[in-house]
């Protein structure tokens, strides 16, 4: 009977010891830090690797240096030129001081998503329509650089804050896309009008050319009725003289002299 009741008394010494080991003794890995609390004072942070603890009076906290990726909702604002969009972004930040992370706030992914979501707002209520669609990075550059202000005495880095969606309501996506169309049909009519331009040109000075040498006249006349009398083609041809041509070409050109004197 003695010999079992020892083997009891080891027994529970050998469990109690174990039960104090697994609280002192505590494993976090490459990307945790443990914030210790002493009797309920900071005392530090520690790890990675095997770090000890003094059970009942230690108590420790886990915190991840990992980049954390988050959704911000849909925000409805109000544009600086009066139109209400709906727009959602993307925000990546990380902990690089695991004490201030504990002691600072309470919970510092709530507290960046509630900051995330203010500033969005606030930052794009003073821009127009226009600069949010073309600016993008600006804008996006300005909410990092907002946001890692307010985290930063939290000891969270905010590396990146992307806007993904603009919701934009219908009436205004059917102006936007009429005002699309009518720039179009506005850089079409430039470009007709400047083509029927330089080819005005380019036919003065081929009137130019021709009335210097009339042959050329001529050989002009003949290409073009190689180019009609095709083998399929039902078309009739009545060739006219060039001669009866020549006159009113020497009145051009003596009236052009007569200008010029």
């Amino acid at each position: 009977m003695n010999i079992i009741y020892n083997l009891q008394i080891y027994l529970g010494i050998l469990i109690i010891i174990l039960i104090i080991l697994s609280q002192a003794i505590k494993i976090l890995r490459e990307y945790e830090r443990g914030v210790i609390f002493r009797l309920g004072r900071l005392v530090g942070s520690k790890g990675p690797g095997l770090i000890f603890l003094i059970p009942i009076v230690d108590r420790m906290v886990r915190i991840s240096l990992r980049i954390i990726t988050m959704d911000v909702p849909a925000q409805e604002v109000i544009t600086k030129d009066t139109v209400p969009i709906k727009v959602n972004a993307v925000i990546y930040f990380r902990v690089i001081n695991p004490e201030n992370s504990v002691v600072q706030v309470q919970d510092f992914v709530n507290a960046t998503s509630q900051i995330a979501q203010t500033t969005l707002r606030s930052v794009l209520g003073q821009m127009e329509l226009d600069e949010l669609l073309s600016q993008r990075e600006k804008i996006n550059q300005t909410l990092q650089k907002i946001v890692d202000e307010h985290t930063g005495p939290w000891g969270v880095k905010v590396t990146a804050v992307e806007t993904k969606d603009i919701e934009l309501p219908d009436g205004m996506k059917r102006a936007m896309a009429k005002q699309a169309e009518a720039e179009r049909e506005r850089r079409a009519k430039i470009i007709h009008a400047e083509g029927e331009f330089e080819a005005s040109e380019k036919l003065v000075q081929a009137a130019e050319r021709i009335a210097k040498q009339p042959v050329a006249l001529q050989l002009r006349y003949f290409q073009t009725l190689t180019e009609i009398s095709t083998e399929k083609s039902s078309t009739t041809l009545f060739p006219l003289p060039i001669d009866l041509i020549k006159p009113f070409l020497e009145n051009y050109l003596s009236k052009k002299e007569s200008k010029k004197k």
